[in-house]
């Protein structure tokens, strides 16, 4: 860990252009599975990143997943022809596709070999920076998956590694879990934030597809019921002195969903068995009032919710009332933007991304 710290306090005074300009674009960020194609249909204009997902650890080298994966990452990055504003950037790993990283990125040399891979990649392919979305150093993560608390050593050292060879050309970023286990045990933040441009905080899947109590999955606000939420990670984070314009918030163009409910408090924090996630272009037709579903609002956690006293069953999303809610918060604490997972869950027009434009434009 000395040699870490003293590393860090040799590139420090070089990366000073990892601290955002007061003045920087509130960035809205896109996490993105599929083509240009389909990316075409959505309001680009409106966003500052797509961060296409994911790639993965190959050895000690950034790889694509399947073959195809070349041709839709290039044609993303053409994207920019039409669109000069928009950053595209990759991801590695997700849940589920950083198996390897714990025991790699133990390794020095692997650390190196892959910040050099990683800018061999941004060259080859035009693309704007990494993003790191390893779930989790230091903690346990997917059913299965190594990890050991030197995780979070060794993610510093990650970082180090890749800003030290990507230098100022290329933005790096992580997605940090939102819950209150990662953010007490996973990071080393003081350490690792002046070396990124932004963390992109999950703040979704709070309530997730291994709860046995349904709950707000993406809440704004926590409360005496809902222990985790948006606001709890920002405090967290300003507590520590890492600067606002270096947060960016998540928002979820999804549904959980919960059967077995109880129809007591109109099934929110009742026991039911998790179902099924549902996009957000399909809640017209699954949250339909055909099938007795009724929306409700938790004004305290600023989130809302549908419940079914037909089916028996619970679902728990953001909505444009949300979304004005968390584009008004972020303004309010001068973060420095939202994220979401993912683009192809929202409608081509008149959607969330929509919502969250007119919200930054209008103020409300």
């Amino acid at each position: 860990m000395k040699n870490i710290i003293a590393f860090l306090i040799f590139i420090l005074p070089a990366y000073l252009y990892a601290q955002p300009s007061p003045s920087r674009k509130t960035a809205v960020i896109a996490y993105f599975m599929g083509n240009a194609a389909e990316a075409k249909k959505y309001p680009l204009d409106k966003l500052t990143h797509i961060i296409y997902s994911f790639t993965r650890l190959d050895g000690d080298t950034i790889a694509f997943h399947y073959p195809n994966q070349d041709k839709d990452f290039r044609d993303l990055i053409a994207l920019k022809k039409q669109y000069a504003n928009l950053r595209v950037m990759v991801s590695l790993g997700g849940w589920g596709g950083c198996e390897p990283c714990s025991p790699q990125f133990a390794k020095p040399a692997t650390r190196a070999a892959f910040a050099a891979s990683v800018k061999r990649f941004m060259e080859r392919y035009g693309a704007d920076g990494l993003d790191l979305d390893w779930e989790y150093p230091g903690i346990p993560g997917h059913p299965g998956h190594p990890w050991m608390r030197e995780d979070v050593e060794n993610f510093t050292a990650l970082v180090a590694n890749l800003r030290s060879v990507m230098g100022g050309r290329y933005e790096l970023s992580f997605a940090a879990g939102g819950f209150g286990k990662a953010l007490d045990s996973s990071i080393n933040w003081k350490a690792v934030m002046p070396l990124v441009d932004r963390v992109n905080l999950m703040t979704y899947d709070l309530t997730n597809g291994y709860s046995k109590v349904t709950g707000h999955h993406t809440p704004l606000h926590i409360s005496g019921e809902q222990k985790d939420g948006t606001d709890r990670c920002v405090d967290y984070l300003l507590t520590l002195g890492i600067p606002s314009e270096k947060i960016v918030i998540g928002a979820a163009f999804y549904a959980r969903v919960w059967k077995d409910v109880p129809a007591t408090g109109n099934g929110l924090y009742q026991p039911g068995v998790f179902k099924s996630m549902v996009n957000y272009k399909d809640f017209d037709r699954e949250f339909s009032t055909a099938n007795g579903f009724k929306v409700f609002w938790d004004e305290e956690c600023m989130a809302p919710w549908s419940y079914s006293a037909v089916t028996k069953e619970f679902a728990t999303y953001d909505d444009k009332q949300s979304m004005r809610a968390k584009v008004t918060y972020l303004k309010s604490k001068k973060l420095g933007g939202i994220m979401f997972w993912e683009l192809g869950g929202d409608t081509y027009r008149n959607g969330l991304l929509d919502e969250i434009a007119r919200t930054l434009e209008t103020g409300k």
